[in-house]
């Protein structure tokens, strides 16, 4: 497993990484957490890890005082910055100590996982390197074949004379790409296992003439052939040996020229996707896939609906929405980036939502089913869905018994709406009274909305206006005295905003309260 240390103060920054990366990238890392920079060189002096993201500013040693204590370190881990959009400064002090990418807070999941895909990419690269350092040079023209595939720059590294002499100037007549794997591992088997599965595979295709195997730079298996019914005599050649994983093959369409290696990728790479909606398929073929075309409009309504149900003990329509959301029929109809796009938008219109309302309170859960995160760590779709369904199900019931526990939370409301009476005035906001009651900051300011049926914000700017009010009528106080004195910033806010809100001046107020009162 690869060894991520997250370094922040903040608990909830730090497991919040922890759930988005998991779901992505399940049993993939091994975790480990700092709250400052002193705490991880501790931790990095037990143990070295592979990725480090640091916050910038943290309290007894920052991330950039860490970095710089982590260039005489003798395992240096890649470092990731996090920070805010006014920390660039700081963030450029990080590029000298050789920072590898900078993410600012709120960090866009899209964002995250390209840096990792990015380190762990650099990671097996370096692993392999190394594994094959001591290797026969024969392997030297497979290398070749992946720095041709990866690389944008290469120009002739792999010139006609370098194929012929390395016997794979078949080449040139045409060929199919191949990516393999083993179900159940995806990419992201190590580079020992990687080495191991390509022993297995050469071992199953001796004796037959005009392929070879290398790799795709992201730990994934590729083979090369001239003719495509090897990959079909290959698959066979597994289902009967003594195998404890299927294989499964995505095959490209047949191209010519070592400089169409990258879009015979593509297609192969495409093609492994439809694994999920196909998984009696031993071998996927690009042409059965490519004329899928059809599109439908996803739905994104109808899983707003599933989030506004959630906790009301519906589970029936919430099981009538996820078939219609999931209907098989429509997603075996599509491009798979349809179902990938169903897939991201149940994380961050449902999932990511619910985290942000009730917190670490449903953290337990959304981990246990980190694989719902992405559609690439099931085999099957019937197994995807059931571990959706079944996700809901139990967040459903974990909601629902803490809506059932509503007179304690309404308890703790009426607490906050009394101490808003008696400190209106007080420099307020949702952080300050969230943490004087020790509530989920998401939380409260859903569990405020629902109890008192508007925002914090509008809550205290109308709780402002009306001790201003009391004031204006039953004392003598200036204008900027009683905007200081209900808790105002100054004046001019004060005045602009109760025009806007009551359509006459503070003043005009005043006279028109007291006239009244005197011909009463």
């Amino acid at each position: 497993m690869i060894s991520l240390l997250i370094v922040d103060d903040e608990k909830i920054i730090r497991r919040g990484l922890q759930s988005v990366i998991e779901r992505q990238f399940p049993n993939l890392f091994n975790y480990r957490f700092a709250e400052n920079g002193q705490e991880a060189l501790e931790l990095l002096h037990q143990e070295p890890a592979d990725i480090l993201f640091t916050d910038i500013r943290m309290p007894i040693m920052d991330g950039i005082e860490l970095l710089e204590q982590l260039q005489d370190h003798p395992v240096k881990p890649e470092v990731v910055l996090l920070s805010g959009y006014n920390d660039f400064a700081y963030a450029q002090k990080g590029i000298r100590c050789a920072v590898k990418d900078y993410l600012v807070k709120p960090v866009i999941r899209e964002e995250l996982f390209a840096v990792l895909e990015r380190l762990m990419r650099d990671i097996r690269m370096r692993e392999e390197r190394a594994d094959n350092a001591g290797e026969d040079a024969s392997l030297s023209t497979a290398e070749l074949v992946t720095l041709h595939l990866t690389q944008e720059d290469v120009g002739g590294a792999i010139t006609q004379n370098k194929l012929k002499q390395a016997g794979l100037s078949w080449l040139d007549a045409g060929y199919t790409l191949g990516l393999l794997t083993r179900r159940g591992e995806g990419s992201q088997a190590s580079s020992t296992d990687a080495a191991s599965f390509r022993n297995e595979i050469a071992e199953l295709l001796q004796g037959h003439m005009d392929w070879m195997l290398t790799r795709d730079g992201k730990g994934g298996t590729i083979m090369i052939a001239r003719d495509p019914v090897i990959f079909y005599q290959l698959a066979k050649q597994w289902r009967v040996s003594v195998h404890e994983s299927q294989l499964r093959i995505a095959i490209s369409d047949s191209v010519q020229g070592i400089e169409q290696i990258r879009w015979a990728y593509s297609q192969a790479k495409q093609t492994l996707k439809y694994g999920i909606l196909i998984p009696e398929l031993d071998v996927l073929d690009y042409s059965s896939i490519s004329e899928r075309s059809e599109r439908h409009v996803v739905p994104v309504e109808l899983i707003q609906r599933i989030l506004n149900l959630i906790g009301m003990g519906r589970r029936d329509e919430i099981k009538q929405l996820l078939d219609l959301i999931l209907d098989v029929r429509i997603i075996n109809s599509c491009e798979i980036g349809y179902l990938e796009r169903i897939s991201q938008l149940l994380n961050e219109e449902l999932f990511d939502n619910l985290f942000r309302i009730y917190g670490y309170k449903v953290l337990g859960l959304l981990r246990t089913y980190a694989s719902v995160g992405h559609i690439g760590n099931f085999d099957r779709f019937e197994d995807y869905y059931i571990a959706v369904e079944q996700l809901l199900d139990h967040l459903d019931r974990f909601i629902q018994d803490r809506r059932e526990q509503a007179p304690t939370e309404q308890n703790t409301m009426q607490k906050v709406l009394t101490y808003l009476q008696t400190h209106y005035a007080d420099d307020l906001n949702m952080a300050v009274v969230s943490n004087h009651f020790s509530l989920n900051y998401s939380y409260f300011s859903h569990a405020f909305q629902e109890y008192s049926g508007e925002s914090f914000s509008n809550y205290v700017r109308r709780l402002r206006l009306d001790k201003a009010k009391e004031l204006l009528v039953h004392s003598d106080l200036k204008v900027y005295e009683i905007s200081d004195r209900v808790g105002f910033e100054n004046v001019k806010h004060f005045t602009r905003l109760f025009k806007d809100t009551e359509g006459i001046t503070a003043l005009e107020f005043r006279n028109q309260r007291r006239l009244f009162e005197t011909q009463l």
